[in-house]
């Protein structure tokens, strides 16, 4: 079997639609064969764009959430 190491990546999101991401795989020396993955998007595309708009979706919800524990 062949692992890719870099790439691009499509996704699909429900709220924000296609994602096109480019992936690097990293392998981590403290543990043999375990290898992270980092997405990340173009910058000024349509993808970093959605992924901003998730950015902002998710603090909002984050400090609603505390403002309830209060």
């Amino acid at each position: 079997m062949r692992f890719h190491r870099t790439g691009i990546k499509r996704l699909h999101h429900p709220v924000v639609g296609d994602l096109d991401l480019t992936f690097e795989g990293l392998d981590l020396s403290a543990d043999p064969g375990v290898m992270m993955a980092v997405y990340t998007a173009e910058p000024g595309s349509g993808s970093a764009d959605a992924l901003r708009m998730l950015a902002s979706w998710a603090a909002t919800d984050e400090e609603e959430r505390l403002r309830a524990e209060r």
